[in-house]
Formats: structure tokens, sequence, C-alpha cells
């Protein structure tokens, strides 16, 4: 049988450019799964792992479409405006659906008004972790530490704006601990640091984190979500540590507003079939990532309890851009 989904190779996009936008348009069988962000990241590979599948449950040609820019501001402005009969979809962040038209003076696009939730595919966790020179192995030392040091209270995040920061911040007022964010360029140089001694707090997800804590040159303290991350079940979640906190991020997929219901319903119906898949969600594991299945009104309902929790951190924060 002809494998009918199709993942965007620099041949093919040789060959769409050399045909023009329209060409691509007028082929109305056509899903595309835009990431707002170069190939090889967790969105993308979260976006190439349903594509591969969803062709099958849609009886529809699957193109996985990477459109990087303004930290992925780029994509969604490009498809706020779509007409009803585009059978497009963005996987989209927090960063881009929560963190940006709250931070942004003109985003160029309102995601309540422009876009609809469609289905969630991936999940991640935000995590505390120690230089090894940090004289604590558990939070409630941290935290202790931390007050009893008010000068080491530098917590490093990978980037200023990103949920790791506002998390971060997030965990400050909960412990009641005034700490200094300190953002790097990356996962990288943070890592960097924080073995280095030169930052003794990090905030990152756990993907970015759990390699350099197996090797032993960091300690992840505490872990954000609800149950024991299934990447390192020995690492307690923040509630086990004492501090009564849960928060993660998501990958989810958005319409563009003008898509029509019975559209929006078939797509989400087939990305939770693929989502529910055994197959699916072992590839998601081998990949590092959390599978989540859930049609549109369970995404709907997670993202608008999302932005309950995070949005008064963020504007609390006074951070802009």
């Amino acid at each position: 049988m002809q494998r009918r989904t199709l993942i965007r190779s620099a041949a093919l996009a040789a060959v769409s450019s050399s045909l023009g936008a329209p060409a691509l348009a007028q082929q109305s069988d056509v899903v595309r799964l835009i990431v707002p962000y170069a190939p090889g990241g967790g969105s993308d590979r979260a976006a190439r792992l349903v594509g591969d599948k969803l062709g099958a449950q849609l009886g529809q040609t699957v193109l996985v479409e990477n459109k990087p820019g303004a930290g992925g501001r780029l994509a969604a402005q490009q498809l706020r405006g779509a007409s009803a009969d585009t059978q497009s979809l963005l996987l989209a962040n927090p960063a881009i659906m929560v963190v940006a038209p709250l931070v942004f003076k003109n985003s160029g696009y309102d995601p309540m008004r422009d876009f609809q939730p469609v289905s969630s595919a991936s999940s991640y966790e935000f995590v505390v972790a120690v230089g090894a020179a940090v004289p604590v192995k558990a939070l409630s030392h941290l935290l202790a530490w931390l007050k009893a040091n008010p000068a080491s209270a530098n917590f490093g995040v990978p980037a200023t704006g990103s949920l790791p920061h506002f998390f971060g911040l997030m965990v400050g007022e909960k412990a009641d601990v005034k700490a200094q964010v300190v953002g790097y360029r990356g996962s990288g140089p943070l890592m960097t640091d924080l073995i280095g001694g030169q930052v003794p707090v990090a905030f990152d997800t756990m993907d970015a984190v759990l390699p350099h804590a197996e090797g032993g040159r960091v300690r992840i303290l505490a872990s954000s979500g609800a149950k024991r991350s299934i990447f390192s079940p020995q690492i307690p979640t923040f509630r086990e540590a004492g501090l009564d906190l849960v928060a993660s991020g998501w990958n989810c997929f958005f319409a563009p507003a003008a898509m029509p219901a019975a559209t929006v319903t078939r797509l989400s119906g087939a990305i939770e079939k693929v989502m529910r898949d055994a197959d699916t969600q072992r590839r998601f594991v081998d990949a590092k990532l959390t599978p989540v299945a859930s049609n549109a009104a369970q995404t709907a309902a997670m993202i608008k309890a999302f932005r309950a929790q995070w949005a008064p951190v963020v504007q609390r924060s006074g951070y802009q851009p």
C-alpha cells in the first residue's frame, strides 16, 4: 500500500517553491501541520510523529511544514486569517498562544479570537536543578539555603520570557523567595554555567537537564508534574518535596478560526486516534516526549486552565521583550 503521509524534505521544498504557493493551495486533499520552529526541536519531532500516521486515519496526504521566525509568532500571524477551506493546523506551545500576546504590545494575532484548539500532542515538565557544588540535596534544603543566602538567589533560565523563566518566578512566589532571574541563550549555555558553578540554580525542561543529571554533573531536586516523570521516576514532584505546585507545558494543534466545526471535529478525532495508538505512544516516549490524547473540548478546557494559572504570573513579572 502506498504511504500517504509525506514529510517535507529539501527536494519537496524545492518543488513546492518552483510551483509557487497557489499550486500548493489547490491541493485540497492535503492537510498541513505547520511547525513554527526549525526542524529538530521537540515541536518538530511531535508533528512528524503525528503526521507519520495521520494520513492513514484521514485518507489524505499530510504534509509537515516548518515556518520558523519571530519565536513562533510568524507562523501564527500567517495562519490567523486563513480561509474556511484551508486544511492547515498550527502545532503551538504556550510561548505562542499564552505568553506572547501578554508581553508584546502587538503580537499580530489574538489566540482566542483567531484560533480554535483541535487536539493535544504532547506535554513536558519543568525541573529545578543545582550544580554539584551547591550544598543541598532536597528542595526544602534549597529553599532554606536561598533564604539564608539571598545574594545567591539567582535562578538561571534558558531564555528570558520562556516558560522556565515564569515557572522559576512561580516557585519563588510560592516559596516566598525573592530571586533574580538570569536569562541565557539556550539550555546549552545554561547547563554549562550550572555545571561550572557560575549560577547556583537552574529552571528548565526535564529533557534539557536530565542527561546532565544522569551524568552526575547536576542534581535535579524536583519536577513539576502532577506525578513523577516517566523519564526519571526517582525524582520527586514539587508536591512530594513540600511545595504545592503543579505546572507543565504542552504542544497542541490549533486551527484558524474560520475552519468549520465539522472539519475541526474530523481532524480532532483523527489526531486523537493517532495519539491513542500504542506504537505512536512508544515512539513519543522514545523521543523523550510525553504523549497526550485529547479531543477539541478537552484541549480547550486544559488551555483555559493553563491561562488562568500562568497569566497572572506573567503579568505580575512586568516582563517586556
